[in-house]
């Protein structure tokens, strides 16, 4: 079988260029696709944020909103092997080719080798997109590029990028579309629980698109109510996996106390407030609380068992999303904007129970916001785990003695997880002690948790529970 990358698309592309009218229109869907994938190139956008605003401002149907969906995220999550089969069919790197063509032949190789959309649709609409964003000439490179692709199936393609590609981690990496680095973190963290020969599957469940959690705000929903939105979760037992419909609608059916939050995350914050029973008029803080998710749970807990939450947020926008996400809570939390890391100067010994949901670099979290990975380098570990001892050790200093302190990433990597914990026993010796972090959750739980490692922290894994890679540490300030 003759090797369908000899075919130039820049030797043919203009003989193969079909005809069409100058303002040929591109179906709104692939439309809204494409606008959020060059923001998130262009202005460093959060897709997760930006495309239902797009997708409402254009007027999708249920059908072209949930295409528009699947075809930014996808794009985004597997952006890197399309790059790679890119270039290979171009015979030039990416960073040589023009980047709004560039956005245009993901998303067209997107459509080409992991969806049903017929291969005349991909093609054609892709070379209409081009030429709306980029020059004429590009239209006839889209075409020739794409169908040269169209050509062989993606087992065919994969094969051929792995022979290109050197080394067991990176041939992983362009495979799965990580980077090489992010790889051999992953494989780090797993091996920590002697399981890194699930890091092949690890990498599968982050390019998985993860099904819609929902959080029943306790005290506040009618459990009744709550059941009928859908099967309940594998593990929290205020959670539900949604079986139709529009998230945001039930959102607002139910006044905000019906939330949209991954699992992991609402095991996070009940690791907390269940920790030990709770004694009325308790403070508690949520130090960085920014957008809110575990605020309104953490609020809803605090009520009902007579506590009183204050959450920090030290960026203003964050802080009104904190704000927005608390309004579906009766009764007022205070929401300040200060700096974390000085909240043990301006609050000493103020707190019985203080949420660190520390900055992280989000790779826990790559099913949903596929684009961290690309955003990330292994400095910004480095740099972020600076940040998170000093918060760390900040929300010791707000802490009364007794109080419990749940620290908490949204990332596997040992750099942000046990390198934290580590420093922070060492910083504080005997005064910092460490709660059996699996034997809290294990009783919160609704089934067994199959977790690793010695009892005192938990990980939570995309590829084994179904949640975001959730790191758990619970503590107390002797």
């Amino acid at each position: 079988m003759s090797d369908p990358r000899n075919s130039s698309p820049r030797r043919n592309s203009q003989a193969r260029a079909p005809k069409r009218r100058p303002q040929q229109q591109v179906q709104p869907a692939r439309l809204v696709a494409y606008e959020v994938i060059a923001a998130v190139r262009e202005s460093d956008a959060y897709a997760n944020l930006l495309l239902p605003s797009r997708i409402q401002k254009a007027g999708l149907n249920s059908a072209d909103a949930a295409l528009a969906t699947e075809l930014t995220y996808g794009t985004l999550r597997m952006q890197g092997f399309y790059d790679k089969v890119i270039e290979l069919v171009a015979d030039r790197t990416v960073d040589k080719i023009d980047p709004a063509v560039l956005d245009v032949l993901r998303l067209g190789a997107h459509q080409l080798l992991a969806t049903r959309v017929a291969t005349h649709a991909a093609v054609n609409e892709s070379v209409a997109l081009a030429s709306q964003v980029a020059s004429r000439s590009a239209t006839g490179f889209t075409n020739g590029v794409l169908r040269t692709i169209s050509r062989s199936s993606l087992e065919e393609w994969q094969g051929w990028v792995q022979e290109e590609t050197e080394g067991a981690d990176e041939k992983l990496a362009v495979l799965h579309s990580h980077p090489a680095w992010v790889v051999r973190a992953l494989r780090a963290a797993l091996d920590a629980e002697g399981r890194a020969d699930e890091l092949e599957q690890l990498l599968q469940a982050d390019n998985v698109a993860p099904k819609v959690n929902l959080a029943a705000l306790p005290g506040l929903v009618d459990q009744a109510d709550a059941a009928g939105l859908g099967d309940a979760d594998a593990f929290s037992p205020i959670g539900f996996v949604l079986s139709g419909g529009d998230p945001l609608g039930v959102t607002e059916r139910f006044g905000g106390r019906v939330r949209v939050q991954d699992e992991g995350s609402q095991l996070a914050a009940l690791a907390l407030s269940r920790a030990e029973p709770v004694v009325a008029g308790e403070r508690w803080l949520d130090l960085c609380a920014g957008p809110g998710g575990k605020a309104a749970l953490l609020a809803a807990e605090a009520r009902l068992g007579g506590a009183e939450l204050t959450a920090n947020e030290l960026v203003p926008a964050r802080a009104g999303l904190v704000r927005n996400a608390l309004a579906g809570v009766p009764g007022e939390v205070p929401v300040l904007e200060l700096d974390g890391t000085t909240i043990g100067d301006t609050h000493p010994a103020a707190f019985d129970r203080i949420m660190l949901d520390a900055p992280c670099t989000g790779l826990g979290a790559l099913r949903r916001r596929p684009e961290a990975r690309w955003r990330k380098t292994p400095n910004d570990v480095a740099e972020l785990s600076v940040l998170q001892g000093k918060l760390f050790d900040a929300a010791f200093g707000a802490l009364k003695p007794g109080g419990i302190l749940a620290y908490v990433t949204c990332s596997p990597h040992l750099g942000e997880t046990l390198g934290t914990v580590n420093g922070a026993l060492a910083r504080w010796g005997d005064s910092l002690e460490q709660l059996p972090t699996r034997e809290v959750l294990e009783g919160i739980a609704a089934n067994p948790l199959d977790v690793g490692g010695d009892g005192r922290t938990v990980q939570l894994w995309p590829h084994r529970h179904g949640t975001d890679a959730m790191f758990i540490a619970l503590f107390r300030k002797n």
